[in-house]
Parts: C-alpha cells; sequence; structure tokens
C-alpha cells in the first residue's frame, strides 16, 4: 500500500483522507504511525499542490487566541525535530517573528497577546521601536508605537514538510492516491459508507477533510456545513539584495499587513488586500501593487529601488472568525474535519495532525480544541484571531 497506484476497482480503507497540502498529509502520517491499519490520503491533483504551495512558510506561536498558541508552539517543536521524525530536511529558520504597531489599541492587544503567550511558555516580548529597527534594519520608525517579537518563530520550506510527511506516512503502510478526485460521499443510516473518487470507490467508515479552500464542497458531499470561503492572496519576490542584513526576521507592519522575510538571496513580499472579494482566483493580478508600494514606502522605503523578479497568487481558506475548524460533525459521525486555518495553516500542521489522530483514536489531545469545532457558528460563539496576518 506504498505507492500512488489505484485503478478503477473498488477498494476498503479504515479512513479516508481528504486532502494532500500539509494538514492532509500530517494527518496521514499521524495515523499511520499510530497504528491505523489502511489510511488512504486522496488528492486530485499532486501533493501540496493547492494552499500549501503558495504558503509563505511563516511558523510562529504569537497568538491572540489560548488554542491557537498552543497548536502553534507544539508545531514549532515539530519542525525543529522533522530531521528525525518523520525524517525530511525543511531549511527551518528561526529568524523571529516582528509584528509591528503603529495604533495604541494593537498596542494593548499584543501587550496582552504576549502575557498569554508567557504563561504558556512562549518567549515572546514587546519591544520598543529603537530595538525593532535594529532587529529588522531594513524598517523606518516613523509613527510605530511599539513592537512584539519572539525568536523562536521563523520560516521554513513548505514543499518539504508535506514530502516529509507524506514519505513517512507511506512508510508507515499508508496508501496516497494522487489525480485522485473526490467526487462523492455516500452515507446511509446516519453514517459514512463509501468515498466515491475519479479513480473508484472506496469504502469507508471514516472521512477527514482537510481538503483546504474546497472543503466546503467536500462537506456538503456529506451533508455537513463547513463555513470555509476561498480568498486570494499574492506575494513576490525580489531580485538577490547583495547588501541584505541579515537575518532578516519575519516583519510585519500590523496595521497594513506589509510583511517580508529573507528568500533566497532576496526577499518574499506579501500583503492582503481589502478589495479582494472570495473566489477561485489563482490568476496573478497587479492592481494590489500601488497599495503594496505605498506600504513598502512607509515602512521600509529602501526596498521601492528593488527589482521584483515575480510572484504567485494562492488561496487562503477562510472561516467567519479567521480560525481554524476541528472537530467531528455531530450528526454525521466519522467525519472528522481539519480546515479553515485562515493563514495560519501551513504552521499549525504537525499540532493538527496529532488532534486530528487522537479525535479519530477517541482519546483526548494535548489541547482540548473544542472551541474550534463547527457548531461554533450555529451558536454564535466566535473565537476571533486577532494576530493573523
Amino acid at each position: 500500500m506504498g505507492s500512488d497506484t489505484g485503478s478503477g476497482a473498488e477498494t476498503e480503507a479504515d479512513v479516508v483522507v481528504i486532502g494532500g497540502g500539509v494538514m492532509g498529509t500530517s494527518i496521514a502520517f499521524h495515523l499511520a504511525e499510530a497504528g491505523v491499519p489502511r489510511v488512504v490520503l486522496v488528492e486530485r491533483d499532486a501533493l501540496g499542490s493547492g494552499s500549501t504551495c503558495k504558503a509563505a512558510g511563516g511558523v510562529r506561536a504569537q497568538f491572540s487566541d489560548e488554542v491557537n498558541i498552543r497548536l502553534g508552539a507544539r508545531s514549532l517543536e515539530a519542525f525543529t525535530r522533522f530531521g528525525r521524525r518523520p525524517g525530511q530536511e525543511i531549511d527551518l529558520r528561526r529568524v523571529g517573528y516582528l509584528f509591528l504597531l503603529s495604533r495604541p489599541e494593537d498596542v494593548a492587544a499584543f501587550e496582552a497577546g504576549v502575557a498569554l503567550q508567557n504563561d504558556l511558555g512562549v518567549p515572546s516580548r514587546m519591544v520598543p521601536v529603537a530595538e525593532a529597527c535594529r532587529l529588522s534594519p531594513l524598517i523606518v520608525p516613523d509613527g510605530l508605537l511599539a513592537a512584539a517579537f519572539s525568536p523562536d518563530d521563523g520560516h521554513c520550506t513548505p514543499e518539504s514538510v508535506v514530502l516529509g510527511y507524506a514519505t513517512g506516512a507511506r512508510r508507515h503502510g499508508a496508501r496516497i492516491l494522487t489525480g485522485c478526485e473526490v467526487v462523492g460521499i455516500e452515507t446511509g443510516g446516519g453514517e459514512i459508507r463509501a468515498v466515491r473518487t475519479s479513480r473508484g470507490r472506496i469504502r469507508t467508515p471514516a472521512v477527514v477533510c482537510a481538503a483546504g479552500a474546497w472543503s466546503a464542497a467536500v462537506g456538503r458531499m456529506a451533508g455537513v456545513d463547513l463555513p470555509v470561503e476561498p480568498l486570494r492572496r499574492q506575494i513576490v519576490f525580489t531580485e538577490p539584495l547583495p547588501d541584505l542584513p541579515r537575518p532578516v526576521p519575519m516583519t510585519i507592519d500590523f496595521t497594513t499587513s506589509f510583511y517580508f522575510h529573507a528568500e533566497g538571496e532576496g526577499l518574499m513580499l506579501g500583503m492582503s488586500d481589502p478589495d479582494e472579494r472570495p473566489g477561485f482566483l489563482l490568476n496573478r493580478s497587479d492592481a494590489w501593487l500601488p497599495r503594496l508600494s505605498e506600504a513598502i514606502g512607509a515602512r521600509a522605503p529602501s526596498l521601492l529601488n528593488a527589482g521584483l523578479t515575480g510572484g504567485w497568487a494562492g488561496l487562503y481558506e477562510v472561516t467567519p472568525d479567521h480560525n481554524a475548524l476541528i472537530g467531528e460533525d455531530a450528526s454525521v459521525p466519522r467525519f472528522l474535519y481539519a480546515t479553515g486555518f485562515s493563514g495560519h495553516g501551513f504552521l499549525q500542521g504537525p499540532a493538527v495532525g496529532e488532534v486530528v489522530r487522537d479525535l479519530y483514536l477517541g482519546r483526548a489531545p494535548f489541547t482540548d480544541v473544542a472551541p474550534l469545532h463547527a457548531a461554533r457558528f450555529a451558536g454564535d460563539a466566535l473565537r476571533p484571531e486577532i494576530n493573523r496576518v
């Protein structure tokens, strides 16, 4: 069961994981490693070809929500050991995350966040503007009031993380089917019966939806409401910058959402576009570049002279409160889901793989994810995450 093979013949699985990004491969790895005998992962394209391959690669534990802090910190621990388990070099650079703050209300919110992070063992701290400028010499202090920094955060290579988890999952007996699209989920008597794919029917009593921006459609196949919308985000790359001071922390101008970090000999630049509307747009557009240039000019003006060498567009998987959906559906037992991460899914992949494994096995995860159940929207129990990029 270790190769990407399959035909139109009916097969059986103990659990089918839908989605071959970091979340799906992490879940498949953790399930197979735990001894679940017949784990099948299905991905309609190539592994990591959805949002994961377009991720900026940031990894952090600086959040405002306790669950997100715990998931981020647990994942950071896993990323540091990734070369041994599952066994893959991921080019982890722990250069820190630096959030630049220019509004009094943001300073207060981040002070509260840092206090909570510290209580949970995260070594973040508030720093004065002068220190922020030393940490990230490309920025100018104009309008800044303070910053928040954690030295343990950083970035790594998403494609390598997917490769490591997929290889590890196969090694433990999981089967991974690429080029295999899910076209239906059969239920009966309140139970899951099978997953229908473009390459045949898989009889199974359990499904894990880790389909990212496409999760709402997967949920509908089983009669499950997963309020996830796709939202295009774009990044660009600069030409090599020989005089670039290093190390370069992941630097985020929180007011504008403009961010940058080192990528090769240059920088990766990104920013959200408030004019972007939900949809499966994956083409690159220049409409956001004037706003990006304005933000660069205000916060890191020397970068206006840097040439751009390309970029890409990818999809965020956004929920109404910008927080993830993790849990098991109450009306369709054994339909589990891990989706809607709203931009921080890649960095939480290792921990969420553990959590979904434990939910599947009926044991308590290392942290309580009940607040992230999709039912929170029906009960108006939103959990807005303040510290998002």
